[in-house]
């Protein structure tokens, strides 16, 4: 099921107001749609992947470094692993990377026998919609999405760039479709200087279902961070949430 967190301090002004807790309330919208390890159970007695290949093909560190909901006024993720539902494809996506997968990102089968088209409905009613019916509620509360993703310091078989190396930071808008170009400079400067790197610009990703889909309610920006283990998920965190609310102060 698809889990949100709204602060109860439902304002925010630049630089000066915080929450009764001391901390700045972002006026942002978090989503995080791979964070999730769990086997949906109507499709645990069928499923293949064992803990470890489920957690190769998520977004590893998401639930910890994005985990930002005492700072933002909108968070919404999932427990439900990407492999059985994923939350940022197109809802007639069949590949079999699409929707609902048939292997995952590194080609590992996932099921012992292909699903029933009820069963995939099932699986879209349960976990898909209400996660999209969500980020549309909480639109008029922010003023910015903020799609958070871990990705893979390798592209894998089964994505835009097999075995290429993957910059350590990459922002999208759908090549300008999303959100002003301005607001993503100026987040790509203000994420360079907190992790003292280069930001990559709609470059392995350009923007996926989430960012592109919702964007006619609230600009979106897709945000990828490189699994690569140069540092701990927590200051990966802290140097996001630092970045962040510069970034709010400056708009």
């Amino acid at each position: 099921m698809a889990r949100c967190r709204r602060s109860k301090t439902r304002w925010f002004r630049r630089q000066t107001e915080k929450s009764v807790t001391g901390w700045i309330m972002l006026p942002i919208l978090i989503s995080n749609p791979h964070a999730g390890l769990s086997i949906a159970p109507e499709v645990e007695a069928i499923n293949l992947l064992t803990p470890e290949e489920i957690f190769a093909d998520g977004d590893e560190g998401a639930r910890e470094i994005y985990a930002l909901e005492d700072h933002v006024q909108a968070f919404l993720t999932t427990d439900i692993a990407r492999a059985y539902v994923d939350l940022n494809r197109h809802v007639d996506d069949r590949r079999e990377d699409g929707i609902v997968k048939t292997c995952t990102c590194w080609q590992v089968p996932i099921y012992s026998e292909p699903l029933s088209e009820d069963l995939i409905q099932d699986l879209l009613a349960k976990y898909y919609h209400p996660y999209h019916e969500k980020l549309r509620e909480l639109a008029s509360e922010v003023v910015l999405g903020l799609d958070c993703h871990t990705m893979a310091a390798k592209g894998p078989p089964i994505g835009p760039d097999p075995d290429v190396e993957r910059p350590l930071i990459c922002l999208s808008n759908g090549a300008g479709t999303t959100c002003p170009e301005e607001w993503l400079h100026t987040l790509a400067e203000d994420l360079g200087r907190s992790f003292k790197c280069e930001v990559s610009l709609n470059d392995p990703f350009q923007g996926g279902f989430i960012t592109r889909s919702h964007a006619s309610e609230l600009p979106w920006i897709q945000l990828e961070l490189s699994r690569a283990h140069w540092t701990t998920f927590e200051n990966k965190r802290q140097q996001l949430l630092d970045a962040l609310t510069i970034w709010c102060a400056r708009h």
